[in-house]
């Protein structure tokens, strides 16, 4: 050895020697690239952090993706709905970490909602951000969607009031995304501004956390949902991409067929008849007195057009029927022949 660096010959020994040979059984001349490619096909060791352990399942966890995605697209057109607003409510993340890490990563005052959920054990928890929970109460109040700035404070009983109207629509669009993984009974027990307050569960225990990014103009916020893992240690295996989807994709039956029949005829829809369309100049236009005449370039013998909530449905010809204007079906544009009908 000369000074303190290691020769070739000296290295690819030592690399040897790791490998279950002897220190002093020196590879050939010849086998140094053979060394290389032996230690360089070696498996790869994954770090694992014991703090962290990942006790929920890859499939459980793309199962529980795939559920919230949806869930975030029902909930923000219900949300736009109730704010007469566009929201849009995209699903972030979900990952599992501590509860002390989730805990310690809000803010203080938050909107810290302690949620139960039967039959799942234990409780969940819903946080909202105050930077789109204040934007979403203006609204609520008839405010516009203007950004403004809000004071960092807990909620006063006014607006507890109204951001239970958020609550209960998130957990009525959050039962029905589960309910093809395990009916669930969802309500509010209490609702905290300091998330240290309140412990659910040992701040080592794992947890799955579930962030969504809710947007209202210009302003973004986060909304948090949290599931213990104790809560569905016993329904994981209801946690299958498989328990949805083969409820999404079954074939349509008679019975389902005839029920939504059934409750469509009742309905109510609009028909419009368009007898021609031409352009006119804007001079004329203005210069039109009662009584005068429009020429179009419409044969009077051409059948017109019916359309059926905005969609062109039928052909039919005009005439009078028992002394009244009426229409009568010619033609279906989705079926060649129709048996002919009177509509008065």
């Amino acid at each position: 050895m000369s000074g303190d660096l290691l020769s070739q010959a000296e290295v690819e020994s030592l690399l040897h020697a790791m490998e279950g040979g002897s220190p002093d059984a020196a590879p050939a001349a010849g086998s140094g690239s053979k060394a290389k490619s032996k230690s360089r096909s070696r498996e790869k060791v994954t770090p694992y952090d014991f703090k962290r352990p990942e006790r929920v399942g890859k499939e459980q966890m793309r199962a529980l993706q795939t559920l919230h995605e949806g869930f975030s697209r029902n909930f923000g057109a219900s949300l736009s709905g109730l704010l007469r607003s566009i929201i849009e409510v995209k699903l972030t993340s979900v990952d599992q970490l501590t509860y002390s890490e989730f805990v310690f990563s809000l803010e203080n005052p938050t909107c810290f909602n302690l949620l139960k959920a039967e039959p799942l054990e234990g409780n969940l928890i819903l946080d909202i951000n105050p930077g789109i929970l204040f934007p979403i109460i203006d609204r609520l109040l008839g405010g516009g969607s203007e950004h403004a700035h809000y004071s960092r404070r807990p909620l006063t009983e006014i607006e507890l009031r109204l951001v239970s109207r958020i609550t209960g629509l998130f957990l009525k669009e959050l039962g029905v995304a589960w309910d093809n993984v395990l009916p669930l009974t969802l309500e509010v027990e209490r609702v905290e501004s300091n998330p240290q307050l309140v412990q659910i569960v040992p701040p080592n225990e794992v947890v799955v956390l579930i962030s969504f990014e809710l947007t209202i103009g210009e302003t973004r916020g986060m909304m948090n949902l949290c599931i213990p893992f104790n809560s569905i240690e016993r329904v994981s295996n209801h946690l299958t991409a498989n328990s949805w989807f083969s409820f999404n994709s079954k074939p349509a039956t008679p019975e389902t067929i005839g029920a939504i029949t059934g409750q469509l005829q009742g309905s109510t829809v609009e028909m419009i008849v368009n007898l021609a369309e031409t352009k006119i100049g804007l001079r004329d236009l203005v210069g039109l007195r009662v009584g005068d005449i429009i020429t179009t370039e419409k044969d009077v013998k051409s059948p017109l057009s019916i359309d059926v909530q905005g969609r062109t449905k039928y052909l039919c010809s005009v005439g009078h029927f028992k002394g009244r204007k009426a229409i009568q079906v010619e033609e279906s544009m989705a079926q060649p022949k129709l048996a002919q009908a009177t509509v008065q």
